[in-house]
Order: C-alpha cells, then sequence, then structure tokens
C-alpha cells in the first residue's frame, strides 16, 4: 500500500512583504494539523525563525521550526533542502503539512524543481506556492520603474534590460505561484490598493487569486489544502530564468550590524529610517536592547519603512546583543551603513 504524500506550502514573496506573519499566523491557527516549518534567511541571522518560536501558542513549538541560514534554498537543494525535509519526516511523529519559507531573494522555481528528487517525490508534495506581495511597494511601482521610459528604450536598443533585479525576483515569485497575498492593505488607500491589485495581475501567467489582508491574517482554508501538486505542473509557471540550471545573488549583498544599546525605541527606528532613506537599503531586521527593559526590540524595515515592537524578553543565558541583517542591492556602501548604525546615539 501506498503511502500517502505529506503536503508542503511554499510561502514566496519579496524582502518584507509579510512572509513570516503568514506564516506566524498560520501556526496559530493549525486547524488541526501538525505543523513544521522550514525557514530560510539570505543573512546568517535567524531572525525570522526567532519571531516564529516567540508564538506563545501550544500549537506551535520551537521544536517544529527549522532554520537555514547557510544560502538560499533555491541554490542549496542539494547540501540543504533534501537533508532537512529528509530529518523532519524520520521524526517518531512526522508533521501533516509542511510550511516552507523562503528568503525574501528566492527564485521559487528551482525550489519546486527539487521536489523531482528521487528521495522525495513519492513521499511530499507541494500542496501549492503562496506568493505574499507588499500592497503599497507594488502601488509605489518599486519594481518596475518608470516602464513607459524603459519601454521606449527596450525599442530603440534591443541589447538594454528591461527588468531591475528586484522586479525579476518579483515577477518570477508571482509566476509561481497558487495564489498572491496582497498583504498590507491598511497602509495604501482605495486607489493604490486597485493599482496594486491591477500591477499584481498584469505579471499573473494564469488567472489565479489575488486575496487581499492584513499582517498576514487570512483563513487557513484558503492557502493550506489546496492539492496544487505545483512540482507536476512547472510548465505553466514561465519565469524569467527558465533557461538557468542555477542562479546567484549577486544584485544583493548583506551585512550584519552589531549595535550598542539605545535609550529608546523611537531613536532606533529613527536611525534606521535615516540609514536606509541615505544609503538605499532594501531590508532591515533584528533585535536591539533598549536601556532600562527587559524585552528585546523586535526591528523589521522595508526601504524607509521601520516598524518596532518589544516581543519577549532577553534569554537570561545569554547576553543582551543588538544586532540588524541589513540587505542592499550590490554595491551599498556597508562600512557606511555600519558606522551610521554603530554610531553614539
Amino acid at each position: 500500500m501506498s503511502l500517502e504524500k505529506i503536503p508542503v506550502t511554499i510561502v514566496t514573496g519579496f524582502l518584507g512583504a509579510g512572509k513570516t506573519s503568514l506564516v506566524r499566523h498560520l501556526m496559530e491557527n493549525p486547524q488541526g494539523r501538525r505543523l513544521a516549518v522550514l525557514v530560510n534567511e539570505f543573512g546568517d541571522v535567524g531572525i525570522d525563525g526567532e519571531i516564529l518560536k516567540g508564538c506563545a501558542d501550544p500549537t506551535c513549538p520551537a521544536d517544529a521550526i527549522v532554520e537555514l541560514t547557510n544560502g538560499c534554498l533555491c541554490c542549496t537543494v542539494a547540501d540543504e533542502f533534501v537533508p532537512t525535509i529528509t530529518a523532519l519526516l524520520a521524526r517518531p511523529t512526522p508533521p501533516d503539512h509542511i510550511l516552507i519559507e523562503t528568503s525574501g531573494l528566492a527564485l521559487p522555481k528551482p525550489l519546486l524543481k527539487a521536489f523531482d528528487w528521487p528521495d522525495l517525490r513519492t513521499r511530499i508534495t507541494v500542496d501549492g506556492v503562496i506568493a505574499v506581495a507588499d500592497a503599497e511597494a507594488v502601488a509605489d511601482g518599486r519594481f518596475a520603474p518608470d516602464p513607459a521610459a524603459v519601454a521606449d528604450q527596450r525599442r530603440a536598443d534591443e541589447s538594454i534590460d528591461h527588468d531591475t533585479p528586484l522586479g525579476e525576483v518579483f515577477e518570477d515569485q508571482v509566476a509561481c505561484a497558487d495564489i498572491v497575498i496582497l498583504n498590507k492593505t491598511d497602509l495604501v488607500d482605495a486607489p493604490a490598493l486597485v493599482k496594486a491589485r491591477d500591477t499584481v495581475q498584469a505579471e499573473l501567467p494564469r488567472r489565479i487569486p489575488v486575496v487581499e489582508a492584513r499582517e498576514g491574517r487570512v483563513d487557513p482554508r484558503v492557502v493550506l489544502g489546496l492539492g496544487a501538486a505545483a512540482e507536476t505542473d512547472l510548465e505553466a509557471r514561465k519565469t524569467h530564468h527558465e533557461d538557468h540550471e542555477a542562479h546567484d545573488h549577486d544584485d544583493f549583498e548583506t551585512v550584519v550590524v552589531t549595535l550598542p544599546e539605545h535609550a529608546s525605541a523611537d531613536a532606533v527606528v529613527a536611525r534606521v529610517e535615516a540609514v536606509a532613506r541615505q544609503h538605499g537599503v532594501l531590508r532591515a531586521k533584528g533585535y536591539v536592547a533598549i536601556t532600562g527593559k527587559p524585552m528585546r526590540l523586535l526591528v523589521q524595515g522595508v526601504g524607509t519603512r521601520v516598524r518596532a515592537q518589544f516581543d519577549r524578553p532577553w534569554p537570561a543565558e545569554t547576553p543582551r546583543l543588538s544586532r540588524l541583517v541589513v540587505i542592499g542591492e550590490k554595491g551599498f556602501d556597508q562600512a557606511a551603513v555600519t558606522a551610521a548604525l554603530q554610531s553614539p546615539a
């Protein structure tokens, strides 16, 4: 008798779109499923995994979360993904459903292809690919700056690339999706939301649902149990990188900055906002110690939009070490960013 395959949901999306918020929401509302979560970070500090482990609900224990911080999953399939999934399936009580949160820079299609790996294809299946998009960022046109001018240039000179690196990542993620979550709708007005939705739908190679959400809160029945078997219809998920056996992330760079203790959360937010504005930082996330506060300050920045909240106490057995993972496009001034963040408050 053949064993039923364990479903896997891949959550993809651009930096800061709200993937971790969606995964945490699903963990808190598992609908009777025993979930396991695989979190893939682009840097070597696992911030997203720590956020998920902060979940207070008993249905999402910390040992159900596995972090991979040694590179993008779509680049480390044999070395990272396959052994990790194999270990999850070998547990005495294996999960009923696996969630994979990719890095914000990952291309989902190479990961989909990994499900044809001999050790995995008879045991797991891609229940669905969920692409999370930031409504405000999409409405601002950050993935296609001045498309009319680019089109004019492209017609004049076919050698000119018509896509920015960020645009290609965004479009590939949407192209592979079974559902797009248009997140952070509370940050935009009605016309901007219409614009964001139109932008997403213009990139879809096939008709799929586009669901609006705030803080990643979506009915789990909408995104789990899709039965898409996405690994079997790769031809329907056309991307920019069809002819590439592999890809790299040379368009992006990461630096981990150790910070001094700050006097207030507002001071941290102001500092990160200023650095993002001056140096074109794409993403900043991490924990900061605030003088006199026993709780860690969780800082998450998307461009110049920075949010901070106290999430839980610093572990008693570890030092109050403040660190931010900062991501920018290739060539951004890491030394200047580090100096600005580390300067006395």
